[in-house]
């Protein structure tokens, strides 16, 4: 689904929508057909229709059908890796300042979902190379990636072990979904270019430690921030106006650096030894 407009083709994703706002993802096939809960509804009636058209399954539940967002797609699609959440992939966008004809570097494809962000954002004009270490994992991703976007020229995807080198120079960007990141860190510093930005997504605090704790140690990267994103929706219907019961809370932490040059490492050291020293209250 290389993100058309018109008509529904066969071969297509969509997303179905029942009453209740759940949602049904599936591709469209001549003859095929989807079943649910609600009962069946034929892929023949969605073909040459479009968007936003609402029919009815075989025991009378109704359907709306539209082309899925990225982020429907993300949370709907065959996972191989757990995918990292859409509220976090657009933090990541935002965070690591990702810009159209960026050349990235990805680690940890997964299933796909930050590989597909990190096209959207960089454009035609731009690049994505993307190391995974786990052959499954890349074919399901390339698969996910295929299925969404159609044919994508500006993505390298790569089997590689990338704690056992970073065979890239010069790359705007790098994002990092692994487990133990601060393992590579003098090898990012090495393939960014000047003034590009590092970007690691990690679960535990631990994790997190380690990495900003290396990302200091190495000494060419400033504006070191972690965050985290929550997300809490509202429920809004006629005076009914709260908080929903549930959230999506905690799913990750993002630390984001930016490389500078050697000479910020000495610069703290220096800022450091010319502290006064803390003066003793007198008892």
């Amino acid at each position: 689904m290389a993100l058309e407009r018109g008509v529904f083709k066969a071969g297509e994703t969509v997303v179905m929508v029942d009453s209740k706002q759940r949602l049904y993802l599936t591709t469209l096939r001549v003859g095929g057909k989807y079943s649910f809960h609600g009962g069946t509804i034929s892929f023949d009636a969605i073909i040459g229709q479009e968007e936003g058209v609402v029919l009815q399954s075989s025991h009378s539940s109704a359907l709306a059908v539209f082309r899925p967002s990225l982020a429907q797609y993300v949370l709907k699609m065959p996972r191989g890796a757990q995918v990292i959440y859409p509220k976090d992939l657009g933090a990541i966008v935002m965070a690591a300042d990702i810009f159209p004809g960026a050349v990235v570097f990805e680690a940890g494809t997964g299933s796909g979902a930050l590989t597909m962000t990190l096209l959207r954002a960089v454009g035609p004009s731009g690049r994505v190379i993307s190391a995974e270490i786990r052959e499954d994992f890349a074919r399901r991703a390339a698969a996910n990636i295929r299925q969404f976007m159609g044919e994508v020229p500006n993505l390298e995807l790569r089997i590689h072990d990338v704690y056992e080198g970073i065979d890239v120079q010069d790359v705007d960007r790098i994002v990092f979904d692994l487990s133990e990141p601060w393992r590579i860190v003098e090898a990012a510093a090495k393939a960014l270019r000047p003034g590009g930005y590092l970007a690691s997504y990690l679960p535990t605090v631990l994790q997190i430690k380690q990495l900003v704790d290396a990302l200091h140690h190495q000494g060419e990267f400033c504006l070191i921030e972690t965050v985290e994103v929550l997300e809490r929706h509202w429920h809004v219907a006629h005076l009914s106006i709260r908080p929903e019961h549930r959230m999506v809370a905690h799913t990750g932490f993002l630390v984001v650096a930016r490389k500078g040059a050697p000479f910020f490492q000495r610069m703290r050291e220096t800022h450091e030894l010319s502290e006064p020293a803390p003066e003793l209250d007198e008892q």
